[in-house]
Order: C-alpha cells, then structure tokens, then sequence
C-alpha cells in the first residue's frame, strides 16, 4: 500500500463553485444533447466506431474520493478543452505487449459475451497504456527490465508490467451517429492504491492538465456528456458495487439504454 501522499492536485485546474449534483441521471442527461466532436457529412453513411477504453482511476486517501481527470488540448477535433479520463483506442501492440497480472476471470467473461477472443484484454492494456502516455502513471506490477515493441517499450523500460487485474467494468458508450469520430469505449475502474507511484513524469502527451479531483469538483468542469454520466455511475457504484453497467447507444434517432 502507498503512503498517503499530499492532498493537493498534481496540476492546476478551473477551480469553480462545485455545485452539489444528484447521482440520478437527469431526462436531458439521458441524451448527448449537441456533438462533441465533428458532425457527419451530410448524407454520408454513419462511421463505424473505433475501439477504446478508459480508465477512472479513484484514489481514497482524503475525507472525499478522487478520481483522475485531465483536459484535452482545445486544437483537438475530439472533446476539445474536455476534462475526461485517460484512455484511447486499441494499438495492434496491445494485443501482443506483456501484462504481469490478467484480467479477473469475471472481467474477461464480460468481455468475451460482447467482443471477440482477445480484444477485451487488448482494450485493458489501451487503457493501461493510455494511462502512462497521458498521465504519466503507472498501473502496474514492478518487472526487471525487458525490451519492449513500439509504444510499449518506454512502459516496460519502467521496470514495469501491466496489473490487468485491477481493472474492473463500470459501462460501455458508443458516440452517437451523428459524430463524424465515433468510439466504442468500454469505461474502466481501478484503484490509485494498484498504481506503482503518484508521481508521474511531466510529458502528458494529449492532456494539458492533470488533477486529482472530487466528484463534486468535477461536476464543475468542462466535461463532455457521456464523463458526466460516468462520474455519477462511479458514485452510484460505490454505494451498490453489484448494480448493472450501463451499455449506452443509440438507435433509430435516440439513446436506447442498456445493461451489460
């Protein structure tokens, strides 16, 4: 177990009156109300979503949970100036990059109903590697050193290897059809005890800022739609670690909810 490390956030960021929420979704919540990326091309056929994942990463060593949370550079197409987790889509390395922990066998049977043989551990480790490239954090186990493959290898020149193991399912969400970049991301959760260090390195890559923040600071921020409704399913999961995981996407125009 790490030290309990100081209470103040890695980087700065918009600090606004953090409005108290419900954990509910709200009916005009239960919609991705306007994109949040580029529109579709009129009349172009809907783009087949990309594979990804992200990973919320809670830290419990202050009176209020944390989660990580990073703003995304306003030049990008996706989310600009978003506050949301680290991740990203699959690399072809993911499916082939060493791991010193597997999936828990509830996590990989959750996988394999949906995905083919493989992919669901590959989506783990983008998260993982996601989390380091972005973040500069490392949830992983400590490995001697081992040469590593294309955007593995600084990961593993760490003296580090990926703890598939901490990752758990919170839900799934496909941007809606009306975005020209579409994603299906599979949101994941660990805990900030399963990472090797808090101290990260300085390069964040995609993200401008880093913080540790409370649920009800990040209300507050700039999020895109889908992150809002995570965070209040991270809350609600705390209090109720059995409920179903939403899979949110949508059909014939609307947002057709379901369960994992």
């Amino acid at each position: 177990m790490m030290p309990a490390p100081p209470g103040s956030a890695k980087a700065p960021f918009p600090r606004g009156a953090a409005a108290p929420y419900s954990c509910l979704m709200s009916e005009a919540e239960s919609q991705f109300r306007k994109p949040e990326g580029p529109p579709r091309i009129p009349g172009a056929r809907a783009v087949r979503p990309k594979n990804a994942a992200t990973v919320m990463i809670i830290r419990r060593d202050a009176k209020k949970p944390r989660v990580l949370m990073g703003k995304r550079h306003g030049g990008h197409s996706f989310m600009p100036d978003r506050w949301v987790f680290p991740g990203g889509r699959i690399d072809r390395a993911d499916y082939r990059a060493p791991f010193a922990t597997d999936l828990r066998p509830e996590v990989g049977a959750l996988f394999d109903n949906y995905l083919p043989a493989g992919r669901g551990r590959a989506l783990a480790m983008a998260a993982i590697r996601e989390t380091w490239e972005e973040a500069g954090l490392l949830l992983a186990k400590p490995a001697p050193g081992r040469p590593g493959a294309g955007p593995w290898r600084e990961f593993v020149a760490q003296g580090a290897l990926a703890d598939l193991e901490a990752l758990d399912v919170i839900a799934r969400a496909i941007t809606p059809p009306a975005v020209g970049k579409r994603f299906d991301t599979w949101f994941l959760l660990a805990d900030a005890e399963r990472l090797m260090s808090l101290d990260r390195q300085p390069d964040c890559g995609e993200l401008e800022e880093i913080a540790w923040v409370d649920f009800d600071e990040a209300q507050a921020l700039p999020l895109p739609t889908v992150t809002r409704m995570m965070l209040k399913e991270a809350v609600l999961r705390m209090d109720d670690p059995s409920r179903p995981k939403p899979f949110l996407r949508f059909k014939d125009g609307a947002m057709r909810p379901l369960h994992l």
